[in-house]
């Protein structure tokens, strides 16, 4: 049977039409991931701050007493603990992905942000509240751009994805090293490597979410679209977090 022109208008308008709620099931789900991220980032904030300007800092960073007479604040056992205590979570929410529902993993990326806004703390011990609010500005605006890079652009950037990912695993050995080396050089160049790597990472990250969703979407049921925005806003939080910190390490003015 041979398909006239009206049949093949139907079939054009019917996969224009899927395309059109694949596009928009797109845009909604990316929103949904950014407002994940951004909630994470605003809790972290606010709980890093909230610590750092009240008596709470006590109980993470102690004032002791030196041995030439000077009081300062060093790091106390929550404070070692809130920085070790991420690494828990993510373990947690990357061997359970499957096993944790929906709601468990909400209240699990809430208290990782949460413990990650406490073991941030001492950066307002050592740089200035308007250093830290500058560069979290300067990173805002460079995570943003790059990651409309990644939605938009039409190159693949899955090699330069595993490039950056051996440089992170890279850069982690290099920053061990460097605590027993202690060498500022070696500091400005690992700080100046994680900038470049993070930068990068954001928009291959921002790519990749697309094209899974693009790929597999339609397979998505409402719960595992929730789940799933929550892992993907893990990693883009984990991104602009990271390049905060070395941002910070060239922007910040260390207190006198």
């Amino acid at each position: 049977m041979a398909i006239g022109p009206d049949m093949r208008s139907y079939r054009g308008a019917s996969v224009a039409a899927g395309a059109g709620v694949l596009d928009e099931g797109l845009r909604a789900y990316m929103l949904r991931v950014y407002n994940w991220m951004a909630s994470g980032l605003l809790l972290t904030a606010i709980i890093s701050y909230a610590i750092s300007h009240t008596e709470a800092i006590d109980l993470f960073y102690p004032l002791v007493t030196t041995a030439s007479g000077a009081v300062v604040r060093q790091p106390g056992i929550l404070a070692y603990i809130t920085i070790f205590a991420p690494l828990g979570f993510m373990l947690v929410m990357s061997f359970g992905v499957n096993k944790l529902s929906t709601t468990q993993a909400q209240a699990l990326f809430w208290a990782f942000c949460a413990t990650m806004g406490a073991s941030l703390t001492n950066i307002f011990l050592v740089y200035t509240g308007r250093s830290i609010l500058t560069t979290f500005f300067v990173t805002a605006a460079t995570f943003g751009a790059m990651s409309l890079y990644g939605y938009t652009t039409k190159a693949n950037l899955a090699k330069l994805g595993s490039f950056l990912i051996m440089g992170v695993i890279g850069l982690l050995i290099a920053m061990v090293v460097n605590i027993f080396l202690q060498s500022s050089a070696f500091q400005f160049a690992i700080s100046a490597i994680g900038v470049l790597i993070f930068t990068g990472l954001a928009a291959y990250q921002t790519q990749q979410i697309k094209a899974d969703y693009l790929q597999y979407g339609y397979r998505f049921g409402a719960d595992i679209a929730s789940k799933r925005s929550v892992y993907d806003a893990l990693q883009l939080y984990l991104t602009f977090i990271n390049l905060f910190m070395f941002l910070l390490q060239f922007m910040g003015n260390r207190r006198s």
